[in-house]
């Protein structure tokens, strides 16, 4: 029904810059928050950023300042600009979009696939 699909990872150096995209797919009425959240190897999966559809964002403590999450409601789509990135920040990062699929009924949480950040130092 609905497709996320991420792409921008890639190995890049310490104090690098990445730029993640999350383009959102099939039968799609409205798209309400969409985030950013990654899982290190042994680690559990957590927020990175999150967008509503009217803008407002959060992000993590951790990325605070170097990361910017920014959607494109016409084109359903979700960025995350990542800068002076660090080792820690290595992972893998999953898109999320809250998705309503029919005109009444309530959004459905999709997943996509992930694409691998990975740090060096």
């Amino acid at each position: 029904q609905v497709q996320l699909v991420e792409s921008g990872g890639g190995l890049v150096q310490a104090g690098g810059s990445l730029k993640l995209s999350c383009a959102a797919s099939g039968r799609i009425i409205s798209i309400n928050d969409m985030g950013w959240y990654r899982q290190a190897p042994g680690k559990t999966r957590e927020l990175v950023a999150v967008a509503t559809r009217t803008g407002s964002t959060n992000y993590a403590d951790s990325v605070k300042g170097r990361f910017t999450i920014s959607r494109e409601n016409a084109r359903n789509t979700l960025y995350l600009q990542m800068n002076s990135l660090k080792p820690e920040d290595t992972g893998i990062y999953y898109c999320n979009a809250d998705v309503r699929t029919t005109l009444y009924g309530s959004p459905t949480k999709y997943w996509g696939r992930g694409t691998q950040v990975t740090v060096s130092s």
